[in-house]
């Protein structure tokens, strides 16, 4: 059903409720036939809000992915620097500062393009996550992080939407 369809029978539930002082009497108000058309209502606006999950959803993975894809590419730009500041200017724990820089460097640009097409999104998402608390635990504190392990986190809880490559696949081999 369409919008249309939505508002004709919001329509008829408006004429059935008649006006607000007649809706004062409780007993005017007839639950048993109010309440299918209200659901129907309700259903029709369901899926079409639905339609804004599938935009957001891709909204987010483009926008996350420019940002560390971007990060990725100052990275390879020049290596020996990236290299230079995992060694004296970051502090990642645990990890040696060589191994923490390729690692870097290829998670920033690796998991923004299976974001930006649907791959194995949910899974992507997690180095990203992992990256983004270290950088904000161990070096630089900023507000801006807090947003991006939102969005990581939507994708990671929502998956990638319909307009994805997991999704084509699921249904495609689901059945």
């Amino acid at each position: 059903m369409g919008l249309d369809k939505a508002i004709d029978l919001f329509i008829i539930l408006c004429n059935y409720l008649g006006n607000a002082t007649e809706l004062m009497s409780i007993n005017y108000l007839n639950i048993e036939v109010a309440m299918p058309i209200l659901i129907k209502i309700y259903k029709i606006f369901m899926n079409n809000v639905s339609i804004l999950q599938t935009l957001l959803l891709v909204v987010l993975r483009l926008w996350i992915a420019r940002v560390f894809f971007l990060s990725g590419l100052v990275k390879i730009s020049d290596f020996s620097n990236t290299i230079a500041l995992f060694k004296d200017e970051y502090n990642v724990p645990f990890i040696p500062p060589i191994f923490a820089a390729v690692s870097a460097t290829t998670f920033e640009l690796l998991c923004p393009v299976l974001l930006v097409i649907g791959l194995a999104s949910r899974l992507s998402t997690l180095p990203l996550l992992a990256m983004t608390a270290v950088i904000q635990f161990t070096y630089d504190q900023n507000i801006q992080h807090a947003y991006w392990a939102m969005i990581l986190t939507t994708i990671l809880a929502f998956g990638p939407g319909k307009l994805s490559v997991d999704n084509f696949i699921y249904n495609k081999f689901s059945k």
